[in-house]
């Protein structure tokens, strides 16, 4: 019986990077595609690569893409509806989803270096309120950066998917001023999101191009959070004349007042209507069922992995900014007015 021909070891990244005179940070680049890397240096170790079997585990592993979703917390429907929607697109799309936290220090970025160094291709960021600093670092790492719902304007490089916040606005009010309310008053959320400053600007246009006499508008800012809804609810159902309607810019400032509703012996919607921002899962479940603005926030996550899929392939035409349709959906929280 003759020798058995000698099974070829696939070589270490050290043993590749001694023959290459480089680091093993570079070779683990390049045998992983990281856009970091001069042409010369990569074409020199792609070489080597090649010549001694070397196979990348990204590729063993079926060329999954790795993309990290960054989120406030996995508490939210919001934030869920969106990774939902994302881990959807993903798989057709060859990408490998996982998520992380926000730092509780973000303004240390030694965080988005361990990004990069975990070998992630690109970042969805959801409500994001990334600075200057840190988008730049992400730019420096060729790190593909989209940004949901941004809580902040975003720079002229960063890639955003939002929804049409503004008409949300418009269509809201316009229901209660067609249902035959007067006295309508916003709670807006947190003053400085571009998402509450466009509803705002939406209920603010609908009163102004209202065809019928109205009460002046009336913005109470807040947070977009249930205890900031009861708070401000109360505040407003304890007044001489109350408000008849509340648009609250987020179903969980929405559920704070039908609570509030409720603590004063008011009926919702007999003595007031609500009209939330979202449509989760919430606004179907709440007693009653809650009139609210249907953000396609699933469709928000598939569209942020579309882009990366886009920005990765080094696309030129993607639309910096993407925005979704948001439409009305009537419950049984808005009712006309009593007489």
């Amino acid at each position: 019986m003759g020798d058995r021909p000698t099974k070829r070891k696939k070589p270490s990244l050290a043993e590749v990077a001694a023959i290459a005179g480089v680091s093993i940070s570079t070779v683990s680049k390049v045998a992983n595609g990281s856009a970091d890397v001069s042409d010369v240096t990569r074409e020199r170790v792609d070489r080597i690569l090649r010549d001694r079997g070397y196979v990348a585990t990204k590729k063993r592993r079926g060329s999954l893409t790795p993309v990290v979703i960054l989120a406030r917390d996995m508490h939210s429907p919001y934030s869920l509806d969106v990774i939902r929607g994302a881990v959807d697109a993903a798989g057709p799309a060859q990408i490998d989803i996982s998520i992380a936290l926000y730092p509780n220090d973000a303004q240390d970025l030694g965080w988005i270096d361990e990004i990069q160094a975990a070998g992630k291709r690109g970042v969805i960021a959801i409500t994001s309120v990334l600075d200057d600093a840190q988008r730049a670092r992400f730019d420096a790492h060729h790190l593909p950066l989209v940004v949901i719902d941004a809580l902040s304007n975003p720079d002229e490089s960063t890639y955003s998917v939002g929804a049409t916040n503004w008409a949300g606005g418009l269509s809201a009010t316009e229901h209660l001023l067609g249902l035959g309310h007067r006295r309508i008053v916003m709670l807006s959320g947190l003053p400085t999101a571009m998402a509450s400053r466009a509803r705002m600007s939406g209920y603010l246009a609908a009163l102004n191009m209202a065809t019928v006499d109205h009460e002046p508008p009336r913005v109470i800012p807040g947070d977009f959070t249930y205890d900031s809804g009861l708070e401000e609810g109360l505040a407003l159902l304890s007044e001489p004349e109350p408000p008849t309607a509340i648009f609250a810019a987020s179903d969980f400032q929405a559920l704070g007042v039908l609570e509030a509703a409720r603590r004063v012996g008011m009926s919702v919607p007999d003595d007031l209507s609500v009209i939330g921002f979202d449509d989760l899962i919430l606004a179907q479940l709440a007693s009653p069922p809650l009139t609210s603005v249907r953000q396609p926030v699933d469709q928000m996550g598939a569209a942020a992995v579309e882009t990366i899929v886009a920005l990765l392939g080094e696309a030129t035409t993607r639309p910096r900014h993407t925005e979704l349709a948001t439409r009305l959906v009537v419950r049984h929280s808005t009712t006309a007015p009593r007489a």
